[in-house]
């Protein structure tokens, strides 16, 4: 026969162990800051200018061929647009992270104590005591310096990298989406001037308050204030290309 169990020894929890809180799963949204954004600009943009121009063209009374014309070009032309503007000033701000972490490399190749120092004294300024920055900063340099000093000193974090290829597709997509809503709308206004702008308008102020609203949503914002302030401003600039559509067509 083996030899006997040996009884177990049971460690009670202490106070402080029973008093720490479990860990649990936080959703943030920080990481949907890019491509969001491009994707609000880009339909808000493609809503709002497809939506004014098919107006200020109905406004001087043209046929319902022209408008159709128009608001395809105008698709097109804004999609494009939108593409290469994001791109470039996006591949720009990248242009600037790439400089700012080459420095970091070679500062850190050059004068690492340096480089740990002022690692700590960020840490100091956040609220730690002196000794336990120069730990904490000694660790973070053994595990990943240069991770240390980019999220850090620069902020920098993969999930903000500026990202010129998913910011252009983005962009010009959503435009895209957002200009098909008032260029449908167009097939079935009747005629006359003032029922094709009301119309147009109509299906612009709806596709703005969802876009704003599910911008909101998705963002973690006020669901009410990201419809609002779309539908304010799309709203004047239909107003304004109205006005000019107006007294354009009255001149010619």
């Amino acid at each position: 026969m083996g030899a006997p169990d040996s009884p177990r020894t049971i460690v009670p929890m202490s106070n402080e162990t029973r008093r720490m809180p479990t860990l649990h799963r936080e959703r943030h949204r920080g990481d949907r800051s890019n491509w969001l954004r491009a994707a609000v600009l880009g339909a808000n943009d493609g809503i709002v200018s497809t939506a004014s121009l098919l107006i200020g063209v109905a406004a001087a009374a043209s046929s319902r061929n022209a408008l159709i014309t128009a608001g395809a070009a105008g698709l097109v032309a804004g999609a494009c647009s939108m593409a290469m503007g994001e791109y470039v000033s996006v591949s720009s701000q990248r242009d600037t992270e790439e400089a700012d972490i080459a420095k970091e490399e070679g500062e850190l190749a050059r004068t690492p104590e340096l480089e740990l120092a002022e690692l700590s004294r960020i840490y100091e300024r956040r609220g730690l005591d002196h000794e336990t920055a120069i730990e904490v900063a000694k660790q973070l340099t053994a595990h990943d310096p240069l991770g240390a000093h980019l999220r850090d000193e620069l902020g920098l974090n993969d999930g903000a990298r500026a990202r010129p290829l998913q910011a252009s597709t983005v962009s010009a997509s959503s435009f895209s989406v957002g200009a098909l809503f008032p260029l449908v709308a167009v097939f079935f206004v009747p005629s006359g001037t003032a029922a094709r702008i009301a119309i147009i308008a109509a299906v612009a102020f709806v596709a703005l308050a969802v876009s704003g609203a599910l911008s909101g949503r998705v963002g973690g914002a006020s669901v009410a204030r990201g419809a609002t302030r779309v539908l304010i401003g799309g709203g004047l600039a239909m107003v304004a290309s109205a006005l000019i559509g107006t007294l354009v067509g009255a001149a010619v």
